[in-house]
């Protein structure tokens, strides 16, 4: 076990260290510069000069490259340039919560309505309620959560008055972003989760639960759920790194004050230490919680086994 930890750890260094090289090369190929015009005023020379010094832009691109790594080593991004007063990572202090917050509560959401969605599936599985639910979840997929929010803004905010269009000030203000954004993984976990049960239910070992008496309820929640679960869980890091990620488009068409504003308004402006900071700081997550995911799946499945020569 420990060394499967050291291996994953060693893996997850890698990882973030070609994210952020990926990352520098790409800034620096688009082209453009952060101070080809400031508050839609050009910059005059010196003043851009001066700037350039400041940001360490005018040195050569290795040096800007260690510079880089040195700040993703000690996570420590430094000052923004459209955000002069702030530094990256008090701008992440400030809107990683608030993503953070509608990123759990969408897959919170996501994953019970998409595991009772299946389960109801599965047990009526060729039947009315069963195309019913999967046609919900192939709507599910179909429709793109950024024109999902759309339709709900429309419908439910500007048609009906029910819920706020925007902000997010109250429990009211947090439910159409999620519903925009746990629709797509709620889709996705119980076409997963339906296929897996019914495969499961046809086993022996729930033969034989039934065989002994046991609640309809206990066996479909004891015995078939956990092994149905295995294919989620190996999703469960792809899921949630697609909702995080795709928090960011979600919180600009509600005007949320998490990341998503500063992130899209960074490549815009080619505000290089936010899109670094940000680019790198996400990818940090997302590969932390596919770790976790590995650990849950052998905790899930007793015959997977974290030996010495396991191949990462």
């Amino acid at each position: 076990m420990v060394n499967f930890i050291l291996r994953r750890l060693l893996a997850m260094i890698l990882t973030i260290w070609v994210i952020a090289t990926l990352t520098f090369i790409l800034m620096h190929v688009i082209p453009g510069s952060p101070f080809n015009s400031h508050n839609g005023k050009q910059l005059n020379e010196t003043v851009q000069k001066n700037m350039e010094m400041h940001y360490n832009l005018d040195k050569p691109l290795p040096i800007q490259y260690l510079i880089y790594m040195k700040s993703v080593a000690t996570f420590d991004y430094g000052p923004s340039i459209k955000h002069p007063n702030d530094t990256v990572n008090s701008l992440i202090s400030d809107g990683f919560p608030v993503s953070f917050e509608l990123g759990m509560i969408t897959l919170i959401v996501a994953i019970l309505s998409g595991i009772i969605l299946g389960i109801i599936a599965a047990l009526k599985a060729n039947h009315f309620i069963d195309y019913v639910a999967m046609t919900i979840a192939v709507l599910g997929i179909s429709i793109p959560n950024f024109v999902l929010a759309s339709l709900l803004i429309q419908e439910f905010a500007v048609n009906l008055g029910w819920l706020p269009p925007s902000m997010w000030t109250s429990w009211k203000s947090e439910v159409l972003p999620t519903i925009a954004l746990a629709t797509g993984p709620m889709a996705i976990i119980a076409r997963l989760i339906r296929t897996s049960m019914i495969e499961v239910l046809t086993q022996d070992y729930i033969r034989t639960a039934r065989s002994k008496g046991l609640s309809p309820i206990l066996i479909v929640f004891k015995h078939a759920l956990k092994n149905a679960l295995l294919p989620v869980i190996t999703l469960l890091g792809t899921l949630a790194a697609g909702i995080l990620t795709g928090t960011f488009v979600i919180e600009k068409i509600f005007a949320i004050p998490g990341m998503g504003k500063y992130f899209v308004d960074s490549i815009n402006t080619r505000d290089y230490p936010v899109i670094m900071g940000t680019t790198v700081f996400y990818s940090s997550i997302l590969i932390v919680l596919l770790f976790i995911v590995d650990i849950a799946y052998g905790w899930l499945d007793p015959r997977i086994k974290l030996h010495k020569k396991e191949v990462i």
